[in-house]
């Protein structure tokens, strides 16, 4: 793992989100890989047949694979492919470990309440989708506890099949994937299984129902939440024979920008079923209000003279109409144009196209499903792209200029673009000073601690201030 100080330091700010989406129901579970539900690929969920094998698929629980000689080592085992202290890090330091105690405390079980669920939290299916290992008698291999959480095989696949002949020495991963292990190596399929709850499918979501009862709203970045995590894999893996090892500073970037693209398609993808009705649980709201700003309209109430948000106007949009939520393309726009112009210039054209439309009273579920299932291909384009591009401090460089060039638009477009250009920031400069071992690494931490620090209270967000600060780090990087 990359010695990242934002775990111990300022990243204190992802740390305590992360801990409050833990204590509330739902979001906040899985986040090591599979396919998000689109139309044109299999089913990953828990529910799902998984794998080529035609033995049933079963889960077993996280206990078996906690022993010492398997994962449960307490330190990570010298010589060994793996670490062999995975389940370790997992019980210990995981927050996921502990998502199905968050179902049990106060704040959870209120939120059951004015949901009327009709039952507890801790026994809700709706809660128990991200919160646990939760799955059908049929599919239960040998019984384990709710209790445990998201555990192993939330993020790997049921083990039923694969287990035993895992452990087996040349056992390729290939064959283990064969037999219903899911594939983590893979950047993309761990993005989409990560937002699988961080962001959310027909059947498991969050809502603005659910917002409104007093479960945080959903934001992800890839690189940060795996560092958050912590991480209890080796990255980089060690490559195929005759392949170079990447260098652990780059494998970082990949996550972070494969994992940009991938979300802004699983977005564009929702988007679409949402506007064409197709929710699990039949519900047909429409606008769904979780797509749009949240901050735009809960926001702390300031004298006129004081607004910064009367102050710049409403562009684009009839003011007292929320804005659509572009957090997740605020920044990755920017990298899309680095990466590939042509294909930039159309994603951007078909993003326009959502956002204009969704900032209206009223937007046209037609429209919206045009559009966002035209960009969504797009954004998967770029996913497959820069999962296997090759990454260097140019390219780190470029990015780590740009968002600051790009201040004040990613600043007003509203808190949740301010926290993605401050994850990305971070992420990137953590890989460059790796790398190239700046002398004023210690101011431009400095600066990008100040960003953090301006999200910790998004009642109290500035953008004015934000984009400042911003800019600020541009100046010290040039």
């Amino acid at each position: 793992m990359l010695p990242r100080m934002r775990v111990a330091s300022k990243f204190h700010w992802l740390n305590a989100a992360l801990c409050l989406a833990l204590s509330l129901p739902l979001a906040l579970a899985v986040c090591i890989a599979s396919a998000n539900d689109r139309n044109d690929q299999p089913d990953h969920s828990l529910a799902a047949t998984v794998g080529a094998s035609s033995e049933p698929q079963q889960y077993i629980g996280p206990g078996s694979c906690a022993a010492t000689s398997c994962h449960g080592s307490v330190k990570p085992v010298a010589g060994s492919r793996i670490l062999q202290n995975e389940y370790s890090t997992w019980i210990v330091k995981d927050k996921h470990s502990r998502a199905y105690q968050a179902l049990t405390g106060d704040i959870g079980e209120r939120i059951a309440r004015i949901l009327k669920l009709n039952s507890k939290a801790e026994d809700a299916p709706k809660c128990l989708a991200c919160h646990a290992l939760y799955t059908t008698p049929a599919q239960r291999g040998r019984p384990f506890e709710l209790s445990e959480g998201v555990s192993c095989e939330n993020c790997h696949g049921p083990a039923s099949a694969w287990l035993g002949p895992h452990t087996t020495r040349d056992w390729p991963h290939e064959k283990s994937v064969a037999l219903g292990m899911y594939d983590t190596r893979n950047v993309i399929h761990r993005s989409d299984k990560c937002l699988e709850c961080h962001l959310g499918t027909k059947g498991k979501f969050v809502d603005h129902e659910m917002i409104a009862a007093g479960h945080p709203d959903l934001f992800f970045e890839l690189d940060s939440f795996s560092a958050v995590m912590p991480r209890h894999w080796k990255s980089p893996r060690e490559s195929a024979p005759g392949k170079p090892v990447e260098d652990a500073a780059w494998a970082g970037v990949r996550d972070w920008s494969t994992g940009q693209a991938v979300q802004l398609r699983a977005e564009m993808e929702r988007l679409a079923w949402r506007a064409k009705g197709e929710r699990f649980d039949k519900k047909d709201v429409w606008p769904e209000y979780s797509e749009l700003s949240c901050f735009a309209c809960h926001h702390a109430l300031v004298p006129p003279k004081d607004s910064w948000r009367q102050a710049h106007g409403f562009a684009g949009r009839r003011p007292g109409d929320p804005a659509w939520n572009s957090s997740r393309y605020a920044v990755f726009r920017l990298l899309a144009k680095q990466i590939d112009l042509p294909n930039a210039q159309e994603l951007n054209r078909r993003i326009l196209e959502v956002s204009d439309e969704m900032s209206k009273l009223n937007p046209d579920r037609n429209a919206i499903a045009a559009s966002a299932s035209a960009a969504a291909p797009i954004a998967q384009h770029f996913a497959e792209r820069l999962a296997a591009m090759q990454y260097d401090p140019a390219i780190v460089m470029r990015m780590l200029r740009q968002i600051p060039e790009d201040a004040e638009t990613i600043s007003l477009a509203d808190e949740r673009a301010a926290e993605q250009a401050a994850m990305a920031m971070d992420s990137l400069y953590i890989a460059y000073s790796k790398d190239a071992k700046p002398s004023n690494a210690d101011e431009v931490r400095a600066a990008l601690n100040v960003l953090f620090q301006q999200l910790e209270n998004p009642s109290a967000y500035n953008a004015d201030q934000f984009a400042t600060s911003l800019r600020r780090i541009g100046t010290i990087l040039r």
